[in-house]
């Protein structure tokens, strides 16, 4: 998969995610496919190191996933192990057209069946995009 370099700009997607210094961000699901100037700029957002393996409630979940890697709804109960009660996770997915595109309707399947909300989606980059997925309000998980 090419990266791209054209998301940089202070107009696109990525800003609105609201990453900010200080968060601690799980990275799960990298693969040489990802794009690094992404992972960069995640890293540069909030001013320190994705991490891997978490010893208590991580802010947000960064989850790369492709068509191959399964069903979403597996990964995104995963991804929850170690995030925070009131924590995001970023579903980023190949976008449409892409190799390995998530069709949309495993996404929403998944989401609902992992008991989370999908709230919005942002392109990120050239080749991927990344789905705002958050427990439902007054959730106990």
């Amino acid at each position: 998969m090419t990266r791209s370099r054209g998301f940089v700009d202070s107009a696109t997607d990525f800003d609105k995610l609201g990453l900010r210094s200080g968060q601690v961000v799980q990275e799960l699901g990298w693969d040489d496919d990802v794009d690094e100037d992404l992972r960069q700029q995640v890293m540069d957002a909030i001013e320190g190191d994705l991490i891997e393996d978490a010893l208590g409630g991580v802010d947000v979940v960064w989850l790369w996933w492709r068509s191959d890697d399964g069903d979403v709804a597996d990964g995104l109960v995963d991804a929850m192990r170690d995030l925070d009660k009131d924590g995001i996770i970023y579903l980023v997915t190949p976008k449409v057209g892409r190799p390995d595109t998530v069709d949309t309707s495993d996404l929403s399947e998944g989401v609902e069946t992992a008991g989370m909300v999908l709230t919005s989606t942002f392109n990120v980059s050239g080749d991927w995009q990344a789905h705002k997925v958050v427990r439902p309000k007054g959730s106990p998980r």
